[in-house]
């Protein structure tokens, strides 16, 4: 019995169990996200990619142990590679995305906030030519409607990744994107920004990553 209460008093007083928190999480995003911590999803967007215009805001918590990394993959919604929406109607477009995310530690400190400190790598593009929007019969990989993927890095959103050689977030005001439906029911911190890759309409999914510490 002895060395049993020995155990767990070790086990209590060991760093991991001294030092995992609880943390709380605002993210609206268009049109869609997924949010993992060290490699593992904590929350993905209740709203399927495949809606159109699903505009929402999400809160969860998660518990990690500081430092931790935040991998977020954001994605706008299209129809198919070449980037476009409401193909074949009046309506016919690229979409645009953006995406804006605050943390808080269960005191209501603020840990974390979607800025140009995060690194962000597109891997998905299109229309390389944005007068792929006014083709009559848009064929993705064909002409104006070119395309380009890239890769999925192993471990971007581990501990140990560089990702120094990764563009920084580009920032977005409000009247860039024009966020709707949730954002307006999520009290921001100022420090929060809306970010997404270099292109609103052209940059279609973007992998972002923080190092919290």
């Amino acid at each position: 019995m002895k060395r049993a209460i020995a155990s767990l008093a070790l086990l209590c007083l060991s760093p991991v169990a001294l030092s995992a928190e609880t943390f709380r999480a605002d993210v609206w995003a268009d049109n869609w996200f997924e949010m993992r911590i060290n490699g593992v999803q904590v929350a993905e967007d209740s709203v399927p990619i495949t809606t159109e215009r699903s505009f929402n805001a999400e809160r969860f918590e998660f518990v990690a142990t500081r430092p931790f990394v935040i991998g977020l993959v954001a994605k706008d919604f299209k129809e198919n590679d070449s980037g476009l929406e409401y193909i074949g109607t009046r309506r016919q477009q690229m979409g645009d995305g953006g995406v804006i995310v605050q943390i808080k530690d269960a005191s209501g400190a603020t840990v974390a906030v979607s800025n140009a400190a995060w690194r962000c790598l597109v891997v998905h593009s299109a229309p390389l030519d944005k007068s792929c929007a006014r083709e009559a019969n848009p064929v993705a990989g064909e002409g104006a409607c070119a395309f380009e993927v890239k890769g999925v890095p192993d471990g971007w959103d581990r501990a140990g990744f560089d990702a120094s050689g990764w563009p920084q977030a580009s920032v977005y005001s409000e009247s860039d994107v024009r966020p709707k439906d949730g954002y307006d029911r999520i009290d921001w911190v100022s420090e929060a920004r809306l970010i997404w890759g270099p292109d609103l309409e052209q940059s279609n999914t973007v992998l972002c990553r923080l190092v919290v510490e």
